[in-house]
């Protein structure tokens, strides 16, 4: 009897072992709730191309920006867990959207298995070039005379650049009134022209304005100065903040369920790419910090970034009910 049950276990798991261990035998798809051009369209791109020659199978990306991401999110959920289905999610979509919403259609922890990290990325204070605004301390200290008046962006109710300003404000006991975008060009653009008086943006999503000279960047939310960028203090350098940073990161998902083994495969592979100095050397420029990790360290961040941003949430009110 002991013998039969194992032989019926094995014809049972062993085709699943061997599937696993031949992955990839097809394309995949991965799924980008951003647009294109975006940044983590532009590295999953990047890395795509790296394991699409690696694998010899087609890696292709399907954008469904909109919805908060819920598109995506709900796509990668009704997949297949079998590694050919993923998804590159971030911060938000993960860790901040279950303390945003009371409801939501889709549990991120619950639903969603981490197969690999991507790359993490800071902010800096960014204002118009035409902004009397010259330092850190210049805005924190009018945010102070204005009461209220002062105005910072951000790409949406709850985004990480919102929460960050909320940071900031409750870091400096001032008060600014929060003006938010439905495009990251939108709030770039205003910040450029003074519509707004300032914004949190990383170097990607700033680039263009900043390279064409209508965007200053005051301080950088990081532990230390970006590389390209050592004219830029810190927040802690430029002003009594010790200690205060502003990171997003992005991760590859895969369903509830997904073979560990084709995830480590995914994740040796996407580890492969992003050690590429090619590959680096692309992520740099927009300062993109490629993230050489594990599927437990996409885990402990967004610990940690649960552990951060739910005190704000809380005592700023901020819901998305």
């Amino acid at each position: 009897m002991k013998n039969l049950l194992l032989k019926l276990f094995l014809l049972i798991c062993l085709p699943t072992f061997v599937w696993a261990q031949n992955f990839p035998q097809k394309g995949t798809r991965v799924v980008v709730p951003f647009s294109a051009g975006s940044g983590p369209d532009m590295v999953m791109r990047i890395v795509s191309d790296k394991l699409s020659k690696e694998w010899g199978q087609q890696v292709m990306l399907d954008n469904k920006p909109g919805a908060n991401g819920w598109l995506a999110e709900t796509d990668i959920k009704r997949a297949s867990p079998d590694g050919y289905t993923l998804a590159a999610l971030d911060t938000t979509h993960i860790a901040l959207q279950p303390l945003l919403y009371k409801q939501m259609p889709f549990d991120p922890i619950a639903d969603f298995d981490p197969v690999s990290t991507l790359y993490t990325t800071k902010f800096f204070v960014v204002v118009g070039m035409n902004s009397p605004y010259k330092t850190l301390n210049d805005l924190i200290n009018a945010a102070k005379e204005k009461n209220g008046r002062m105005t910072y962006g951000s790409w949406g109710i709850g985004s990480v650049g919102h929460l960050g300003a909320a940071m900031l404000e409750a870091s400096t006991h001032t008060q600014m009134t929060h003006v938010p975008f439905k495009e990251m060009p939108m709030l770039y653009t205003a910040v450029s022209t003074g519509e707004i008086d300032w914004a949190f943006g990383t170097a990607a999503t700033t680039s263009a304005l900043y390279q064409s000279k209508k965007l200053r960047f005051l301080a950088y939310a990081g532990p230390q100065r970006m590389p390209g960028y050592q004219d830029v203090p810190t927040v802690a350098e430029a002003s009594n903040l010790p200690g205060f940073e502003l990171r997003t990161w992005v991760a590859v998902f895969g369903p509830k369920g997904t073979s560990k083994t084709v995830s480590e495969k995914i994740n040796q592979s996407i580890m492969k790419a992003l050690a590429d100095s090619e590959v680096r050397e692309k992520l740099a420029v927009f300062g993109l910090e490629p993230w050489i990790g594990t599927p437990s360290d996409v885990v402990k961040a967004t610990e940690q970034d649960v552990k951060r941003y739910s005190g704000i949430i809380k005592t700023s009110n901020i819901s998305l009910d």
